[in-house]
């Protein structure tokens, strides 16, 4: 019997591990993949407070050996079912196995949607981005493509448009899904031009991202030459084996108020996994920690 179950092991899920470990509580990681979660492709890190400079593995790799010191056991297997019981909850992973807690944080993040082209994942980290504010600054005067057209592609332009020399909205619709006033505000800016009813289905480049394929709704194709591209096409929570113990928004993401809790007693979610405006490395460390201790305060309670 663990006192609390931490499902993912990324910034989140380590950091509310840390705070576990520290208050005494007997924890348990259970990570499908490996440790570090999105970070871990990252490059350069120069957003994260007190750290002007450090690559994602570095510092995913220094929060799991932290967690780990502190008496943190990390298991590497899916969870693929949650029961809950008014004694306990009952975790059970993809290698059959059970594993009992008074508590569970799901720390499991989300997937950015990718275009699933040759070249993208080669070069992501090397002028692929999935996230304006955590690697716009590298394209200060640059060329860069924004790909999608929701809020978050929208968001990711405007913001762009202030840092780029040039800016490229590609969608493959005739109009945006963003709200009309974020979009009115980025058609104002000189530097910006909208390609519309167009896909993305070529990225060429070797050690670093060069130019782009695009392709309209004729099939008539041209080629831009870019220095970054960003991918703003959505993201996919992976919450699906969850939602017969939390609520889970339209989108998938886990619905929580700003303490972590879910709608069940005892289950918490933290990080990119639920439902909130703004998911960065430092909100899902916050996350962490909130999550922690309300799930210790539950644990003190049960006592």
């Amino acid at each position: 019997m663990y006192d609390a179950i931490i499902i993912g092991a990324g910034p989140a899920g380590l950091t509310a591990s840390i705070y576990l470990a520290r208050s005494g509580k007997k924890s348990l990681v259970l990570e499908a993949k490996s440790y570090g979660g999105q970070i871990i492709n990252t490059l350069d890190i120069e957003n994260y407070p007190g750290l002007n400079h450090v690559s994602g593995f570095d510092l995913a790799t220094n929060m799991y050996n932290q967690a780990k010191e502190l008496g943190a056991n990390i298991l590497f297997e899916k969870v693929v079912n949650i029961k809950n019981t008014n004694k306990e909850k009952i975790v059970i992973t993809d290698k059959g196995n059970e594993y009992k807690s008074k508590a569970i944080i799901l720390a499991t993040g989300n997937e950015k949607r990718k275009l699933n082209l040759e070249n993208e994942e080669k070069l992501t980290g090397c002028g692929i981005s999935y996230c304006a504010t955590c690697d716009g600054a590298f394209y200060k005067n640059k060329i860069v493509l924004v790909n999608g057209g929701g809020n978050t592609a929208i968001e990711d332009a405007l913001y762009l448009s202030d840092i780029a020399s040039k800016v490229y909205v590609v969608h493959r619709r005739d109009s945006f899904r963003a709200d009309v006033k974020t979009t009115n505000l980025l058609k104002e800016k000189d530097n910006v031009e909208f390609i519309y009813n167009s896909v993305i289905t070529k990225i060429n480049g070797n050690e670093k991202i060069e130019s782009v394929e695009i392709t309209d709704k004729d099939n008539n194709q041209k080629t831009i030459n870019i220095d970054g591209l960003f991918i703003a096409i959505g993201a996919i929570p992976e919450n699906e084996n969850f939602k017969n113990v939390v609520n889970l928004d339209n989108s998938g993401y886990i619905i929580t108020n700003e303490d972590c809790h879910t709608s069940t007693k005892g289950i918490f979610a933290a990080g990119d996994t639920r439902r909130k405006d703004l998911r960065q490395l430092v909100t899902a460390t916050n996350d962490g920690a909130i999550a922690a201790n309300e799930a210790i305060k539950y644990i003190n309670n049960l006592e």
